[in-house]
Order: C-alpha cells, then structure tokens, then sequence
C-alpha cells in the first residue's frame, strides 16, 4: 500500500454526527463569553474539536459489541477478567487496578510514592501527571535530551530522557528518587517517542542505583509504531512484541485508556511490587472503587480490552501516523513552523517561533489558539507557558517552548476535515503579526489553563 500517496482509512464509518457550522461572528461571541479559554467553549460551538485525542476517539463496532458483554457484579465481574487478561497480553505486570482514567492512576501512584522532599525524574511530565506529583510536595523534575526542547531540530527519538542528566541527579539526590517516571510517547515535547536504547540504558541506570523505573504508557502503540519504522533493527518486529519489550523494561506503569486503548474513559495503574500495590488497592477501594472494577463499568472493562487488541493492528498504527503527517507536511510546506519530526497522535504549531512579536509571558500560544478558533471554528489546546509557566510557589517564567497542539481524535475525522484545517492554519499565519497578546485575569492555584480567565491586550 505504501506506493500509493493517498491515505486511506482502514475502516468504513457506520455512524455520523452532525457538526454545526458556525459563524466568525458567533465564534467571537462565544470566545468571550469562555473567558478566551477553548477550555470554556460548548463543544456545539466547535467545527473541528483537536482540544485532545483523550477519549474523543470513535470506536469500532467491535468495541460497541463487546459493550453488550458487560457485566456489572460490584465484585469478580467476567468483564474486569477480560480486561485483565488484554492488559496482561500486552504488560505482564503482576498486579493490575483499575481506575476511571490515567489522571486517577497517577494520582494514587504518587499518593503512595511521592511526598515533601521527594523527587519524580521523567522524560517529561504533562499536566496532570505534574499537578499530581506536586500536590504531595514532592517536585517533578523533567529531564528530556537537548532536542527535546527545539522544535525545528531534526531527530527521531526526541522523547528519549536524558541519562547523563538522570545519572547526576541520582548521584547528587538519589536518596529523594522513589522511582523514575517516563512518558512514551512524550506528549508534552510533541508527542515525540522514546526509543528501545534509551528504555534499556534508563533501565540499566535505576538498576544501578536501585530505583523502580514506571511508564507512563498511554501512547505506547504508536511509541512502539515509530521505534519498527525509526529504530535500526526493528523493521520486521511485531508491535505487540515491541510493547512486550518495552513493559518488560519497567517495574510498573500509569495508563489513560482513553488514548493508545482505543475507548471513551478508563485507565489503569499496573506493577509488580506487591507491597505498593496493596496500598495502592487500598487507597483505590477510598476513591474509585472496588479492586475489580476501578471506577468503571464493566461495559467500559470490555470496550477496553477490545481497543487494546485493535490498536496494535498494524494497517491501523500506520493509517494514524501517516495520516499526522499528512496535516504536518502541509503546515510546514506553508511556512509554518512545527515541532518536527511530526508525532502520532498531534501536530504541534511553534507559536513563539510563529508570533515573535508576542513575549512568552503574554502566551503566544494562546493567541494562535483561540485565533485558529475564531477564523475557522478549529479547537487546539496551548501546550505552553499558560500550561506550565506558573510554578508551585507562584512564581512565573516562560516554559521550555510555546506550543498549540492541533490533537487528532482516533478514526474520528477524514481527510476532508484535516484539509479544511490546513487552510484556515494558512489563513491564520499569513496574518500572524497582526495577532496580540493576552493577560490572565483569573485563575485558579493549580492546572491553571483548564479554567483560567483571559482577556486580550491592546
């Protein structure tokens, strides 16, 4: 198939929604109303939703069927042993919990390992997984390998943790490290994957230093897509034999089903010592649910384990990439700067590379976010300093990058719609230095950009 250039789904839809189209007058309207935050908006008011590809995804009818398998015992349910055995399949941990999605997963994972004076190493964390390891008072210290942080650089694993900078860490505070947390692929630097190289020497670095190494997995399919194809020695790998790899480097994982599982809401969080999962077990019988279902329904139990067996599908993982790199090529060949490589899952606009003109502290990527919105009706979500510039003592400083995550939703929109995409981001940019920046008038202490209040400055 892939000498052809055109990009064919490997499915046929069977069901649609309609979509209300909008004016730019309407939009307008409905952005100030929101506060200028695409957090804020009805998602009616939406032509083109790219906010997140977390749960947004349209299933299969596999999926859909397997829901009328689900049984709803509190306790012992089939349907909690079907999903453990599909997650078994893949990451052969010994203990598996449940949990309503990965933020929960995260949250009791660090309720149980983090705390004041501690220290949680990874790649790089995102915004939940941040928030949740700083809500202990611990501190969340990001290590990503220098191409990490320039989105023009060229190079296929800029995910990949940085070891020597992990190394001097472990050496100068290993005391504080319970574990070393990596993120495949790494959302916030682009959705850029981590290699099988990095995993082993990261892997051989906590076994030198006796620390408990975690993935957080939620993109591990299409990680596990860029390691065959990017990779040297791993073309004519299965990718379920990748990923069995990749879980096999780890003592234990955070999952978000609603990503790399194909389904709507769950997660799960997964590790093989059985002392940190009994209090994990038992903070999750507090807060979710009992150990067997987590939070969830058994019809979600079921439509996750059916989305586990098709995400691994190769026709699948390479439809989803190619396809990324379609709306990618095109932004780049119009002169718009991109996080390059392209990831799985989103295509990542450079706003500080974009705008200039607009200083981080006035949150570029926040006015080419809600611009896209206004000229074409496109939700996008700033990865930036609006995201991550506040820090836990309130103190404020640009972020690494300024980015606008276009986020792709599984099987859920057609080359149609990524086109119309492509020409309002054209719109857009050729009038970029008319754009202005904006100033926050409310926010919240913690996770600021999912309820923060703007308005834009003259």
């Amino acid at each position: 198939m892939d000498r052809w250039q055109t990009i064919i789904e490997p499915f046929r839809i069977h069901a649609v929604e309609p979509i209300r189209l909008t004016t730019e007058t309407e939009r307008g309207s409905a952005l100030e109303a929101a506060g200028w935050n695409l957090f804020g908006l009805r998602a009616e008011d939406v032509l083109i939703d790219l906010l997140t590809d977390s749960g947004t995804g349209a299933m299969s009818r596999d999926q859909w069927a397997a829901i009328q398998h689900g049984d709803e015992s509190y306790a012992g349910s089939p349907s909690w042993f079907t999903f453990l055995e599909a997650v078994r399949e893949l990451f052969p941990f010994r203990h598996v919990i449940p949990t309503h999605q990965g933020r929960a997963a995260e949250r009791i994972l660090f309720a149980v390992a983090g705390g004041p004076g501690r220290v949680i190493p990874s790649n790089t964390h995102f915004d939940t997984t941040r928030a949740n390891v700083e809500f202990t008072q611990a501190e969340a210290v990001d290590l990503v390998v220098p191409e990490g942080l320039s989105p023009s650089t060229l190079h296929p694993f800029k995910g990949n943790l940085d070891v020597g900078a992990l190394e001097r860490l472990l050496e100068e505070r290993g005391a504080d490290v319970p574990l070393v947390m990596v993120t495949i692929t790494n959302n916030s630097g682009g959705g850029q994957p981590v290699s099988l190289e990095n995993l082993r020497a990261v892997r051989a670095l906590c076994d030198r230093f006796g620390k408990p190494l975690f993935l957080d997995a939620c993109r591990f399919a299409e990680n596990a897509w860029f390691i065959k194809t990017r990779e040297a020695g791993h073309a004519e790998r299965a990718v379920t034999d990748i990923v069995r790899e990749m879980a096999s480097l780890a003592d234990g994982m955070t999952m978000s089903a609603k990503k790399d599982g194909l389904a709507n809401i769950g997660g799960w969080l997964a590790l093989n010592d059985d002392s940190v999962a009994e209090q994990c077990r038992n903070l999750l019988i507090l807060t979710e649910g009992f150990p067997t279902y987590g939070g969830l329904a058994g019809r979600d139990l079921e439509a996750i384990a059916q989305g586990l067996r098709e995400v691994v599908e190769e026709d699948y993982l390479r439809y989803r990439v190619r396809s990324t790199a379609y709306l990618g090529d095109a932004l780049v060949g119009a002169g718009i700067p991109c996080v390059q490589p392209f990831g799985g899952h989103a295509v990542y606009l450079d706003a500080r590379g974009l705008l200039p003109h607009i200083p981080p502290l006035e949150y570029p990527g926040q006015a080419l976010a809600v611009e896209l919105y206004r000229a074409g009706g496109i939700r996008g979500c700033e990865i930036g300093t609006v995201m991550f510039g506040r820090h836990p003592d309130g103190a404020e400083a640009p972020a690494a990058m300024d980015l606008v995550r276009l986020a792709i939703p599984r099987r859920t929109y057609t080359q149609s719609h990524i086109d119309y995409v492509i020409e309002v981001a054209r719109d857009v940019a050729a009038r970029a230095s008319t754009l202005r920046g904006y100033r926050i008038v409310r926010e919240p202490a913690a996770l600021r950009h999912f309820s923060a209040r703007f308005e834009p400055l003259s």
